[in-house]
This record gives C-alpha cells, sequence and structure tokens, in this order.
C-alpha cells in the first residue's frame, strides 16, 4: 500500500483529489453491494398465484376472456373482475340463444374465485322465451376457466 501512495504523491496529485476518488469509489461499492445478496430486497416471483396488477386475477381474466373469445361482450371490467356477453346463437342451432355473465371474486388463483352465470332463450313463434340452462353447463365453463387459467400459470413459470 506504501507503494501506491508513492505514485500517487509522485504523479502530483492533491489530497483532496485522492480523497474525491476514494469517495466515489467507496459509493461504488456501497451500490454495488445493495445491489446482491441481501435479503430484504423484494424478489419477484413471476408465477405467483395471485397477480392483480388488473384488479383481478389476471390468469382467472385471460382466461375468462379467451375461453368467451367467440362470443361479442357487451361489458368487460378488469377493476371489477366482471365480463359479460351478449346473446349468442350457435349457427348449428339458430333457434337457441346464451348469455354468460363472468364474475372473478378473488385475486387469487382458486376454484372458488371464479362464478359464472349464463342465462339461455329459444325461439317460439319469432318470440325469445326463457329456457332452463343445465348446471353442468355452468360447471363445464368454469371447469374450462379454472383449468386455462392454471395453464397459463404454469406456462408463466418455464
Amino acid at each position: 500500500m506504501a507503494i501506491s501512495k508513492f505514485r500517487m504523491v509522485s504523479t502530483g496529485k492533491t489530497i483532496a483529489a485522492r480523497m474525491g476518488r476514494g469517495v466515489v469509489l467507496g459509493t461504488l461499492a456501497l451500490g454495488v453491494a445493495a445491489c446482491g445478496g441481501g435479503d430484504d430486497r423484494p424478489r419477484a416471483d413471476l408465477a405467483a398465484a395471485q397477480v392483480t396488477s388488473i384488479g383481478v386475477n389476471s390468469y382467472l381474466w385471460r382466461a375468462s376472456l379467451e375461453t368467451l373469445s367467440f362470443m361479442p361482450l357487451t361489458q368487460a371490467d378488469s377493476a371489477g373482475g366482471v365480463i359479460v356477453t351478449d346473446w349468442y346463437a350457435n349457427p348449428d342451432s339458430p333457434n337457441e340463444r346464451v348469455k354468460v355473465s363472468v364474475s372473478i371474486l378473488d385475486s387469487d388463483l382458486r376454484a372458488d374465485a371464479i362464478r359464472v352465470a349464463a342465462s339461455r332463450q329459444v325461439l317460439q313463434g319469432g318470440v325469445w322465451v326463457e329456457a332452463a340452462v343445465q348446471a353442468s353447463t355452468v360447471q363445464r365453463l368454469e371447469d374450462i376457466i379454472l383449468t386455462k387459467a392454471r395453464d397459463l400459470r404454469r406456462s408463466a413459470i418455464s
């Protein structure tokens, strides 16, 4: 260390210049130390089950939109977690139409965080009449959305 001090003195640098350089190097060293290894810094988990940058669980939101993408939407509120479709008639059965609403109830990716409701109408004598929706239809839609949401989360992990 004595040799490096001698060389610095021999180059004609003042003590203030040497101290300023030391302060800059010390600050840089502290900055680098702060960047790594500390257990108290936040860690990003890209595939967390709770992803809510849009107000609701983003996996459930995206999965719901993908599942209902073939139907026209009348409302999509990501902050409130509500998706409502317009009436949709399958081209194979034009005398029947359905309307679906999806509510995302939680910010976690859980089975009870989603509710699907459906309405069905059939055409009778030129008038649309309310008809029953099978409970299995609603349950099947919920299962499809949950499966897609889990797949989206898995793909985010890998």
